[in-house]
């Protein structure tokens, strides 16, 4: 059925463009077959420059000890061997110094990689007293510096708390540590026909806990909602070493303050996430992704608003990406054929999934057809099989990696009214060349590009340069944030404000909202331990 009108929209969409192009259009379908495999790694091969280096304005906060022979003998009371990693000539801690993107790097001298809640329970305790300060570490995968010590922290890796505790297959209740990677427990879940609520493209790396502390977004928030709603329970470990157990499995409890939701999106700044109880829906056996172009942003939105309408229930992603992010993409994947011969000025993914394939693929037959003749759409290919799907999705996914990969990026993970969204990338890009910036080399920025999910108005502006840069930083920092307040959005959607946004948090939160966020980190976290220099 969908193979049947796929061709058929593929020679409309031939003839809008003119005469003789049907077959070029379907060697471009007929090229996602093989199935596209990379190899993820740093953005950059060149070390960053230590974190204290590049921002000489923060200094190192007096309070917080420095760590001593007397300290390292405690952690070694505690953990064996295999729970420290030490630096020394031949391991300098780089893997849990640097962030992913290696714009960020600090210096810390130790990593603890604790098997059981107690220790970590006794570790903060101890550190607490001490006055050492401490950086949560899940997967690494985070994009503001978050993850990462800026001066000698303490690094607390959750790493070795990976187990599945529970799992309820009537309710789709799900217990696990914090540091089991979401992809493990994605696969775990489609054995019991479940899915994990949340789909990211760095899940193959990332942690539970760590998507639940920076209350990650993730592609199919427009079908499961956010964190706020699935996670039903948390298991914290407080600065001062108390364990607050809430692992609750209940969807309706009404006594008192909903303590969990203090921690969701904290980015480890009032206690360490060690455990997760969440509610995860049952497992569609229908799964459909079509990539499509159109000619502008406004089209974009228009088929939006169409595919809620007709898609409905099985609407479960809807992504957009600018011709200049896919351009990149290919750069990266040289030598992959892209779904379309042509270049767009816009494309769309959009995925569908349901309990019942003849009817959802009716459903979408229906849509693009319509959006064909209504002249939205102008191409489009629908994946026939699992690897023309997942090679679907890895034009969107592998947009972060492409972006940074000829050097370095800059990413701004922003909220936006629809009619909005795209124009900041545009105004991203008209004050990158009016400052000079933007260009062949020796320029610094080769492009701004846009995408995110516009099911939740969320903006992915990957600023990609040649190498990082002050006067890049300083042309897009303010201005970028200027730009999302004037228009009522925020400054961050989903990637959190780590060490990158501390400081423009006024941009989005009024004075008296930070003068309460500020409490709450002094009542839980009096010393400043946690996560120090950023967050607020």
């Amino acid at each position: 059925m969908i193979r049947g009108i796929i061709v058929k929209q593929l020679t409309k969409a031939a003839r809008l463009r003119g005469p003789g192009n049907v077959a070029g259009v379907l060697r471009a379908a007929a090229a996602l077959a093989p199935q596209i495999t990379i190899k993820h790694n740093y953005s950059s091969k060149a070390q960053p420059k230590l974190t204290s280096e590049l921002y000489p304005s923060v200094k190192r906060n007096p309070n917080y000890k420095k760590l001593a022979n007397e300290d390292i003998q405690f952690f070694q009371s505690i953990l064996t061997e295999n729970e420290i990693l030490q630096a020394n000539d031949k391991e300098d801690l780089a893997f849990y110094n640097e962030d992913w993107m290696r714009k960020y790097r600090g210096q810390s001298k130790i990593v603890l990689k604790p098997k059981s809640v107690e220790k970590i329970s006794q570790i903060l305790k101890y550190c607490n007293e001490q006055k050492i300060a401490v950086v949560p570490q899940g997967g690494n995968t985070g994009l503001v510096g978050g993850s990462v010590p800026v001066f000698d922290e303490v690094v607390l890796s959750v790493s070795n708390l990976n187990e599945i505790r529970n799992f309820d297959p009537v309710s789709g209740i799900l217990k696990c540590d914090a540091g089991v990677i979401l992809e493990n427990a994605d696969n775990f879940l489609a054995e019991h026909g479940y899915i994990f609520p949340l789909d990211l493209g760095a899940k193959g790396s990332c942690h539970v806990g760590g998507v639940v502390a920076c209350n990650a977004g993730g592609l199919r928030l427009l079908r499961y909602g956010s964190l706020h709603g699935s996670v039903l329970g948390l298991e914290v470990v407080l600065p001062n070493g108390d364990i607050l157990n809430s692992m609750h499995s209940l969807r309706k409890d009404n006594t008192g303050y909903d303590l969990k939701q203090l921690f969701i999106g904290s980015e480890g700044t009032i206690g360490i996430i060690t455990g997760v109880s969440i509610l995860t829906p049952p497992r569609p056996k229908a799964f459909n992704v079509s990539f499509l172009a159109v000619n502008s942003y406004e089209d974009v939105q228009k088929v939006f608003v169409k595919a809620k309408k007709e898609l409905l229930e099985i609407l479960s992603a809807f992504e957009f990406m600018d011709d200049k992010s896919q351009q990149l993409t290919k750069h990266h994947l040289a030598g992959v054929p892209h779904p379309f011969e042509e270049s767009y000025p816009f494309y769309i993914l959009i995925e569908t999934s349901g309990s019942n394939k003849d009817h959802d693929d009716e459903k979408l037959e229906k849509f693009l057809e319509s959006a064909m003749e209504d002249g939205l759409v102008v191409d489009g290919v629908v994946a026939q099989d699992e690897t023309e799907l997942r090679n679907l999705w890895q034009w969107r996914e592998l947009i972060p990696e492409s972006s940074q990969c000829q050097g370095g990026v800059y990413k701004y993970d922003v909220s936006l009214p629809l009619k909005h969204l795209y124009s900041l990338v545009e105004a991203a890009n008209a004050r990158l060349s009016e400052a000079a910036l933007l260009g062949d080399a020796p320029k610094p920025v080769i492009q701004a590009v846009g995408y995110g999910h516009v099911g939740d108005g969320n903006l992915h502006l990957n600023v990609a340069v040649r190498e990082y840069n002050k006067q890049v930083e300083k042309a897009l920092e303010p201005f970028v944030y200027e730009f999302v307040s004037s228009k009522n959005g925020s400054i961050s959607a989903e990637h959190g404000l780590g060490f990158q946004k501390k400081n423009y948090i006024g941009y989005t939160k009024n004075p008296q909202e930070i003068k309460m966020i500020k409490d709450l980190k002094t009542h839980f976290d009096p010393n400043g331990i946690l996560n120090p220099y950023k967050y607020i």
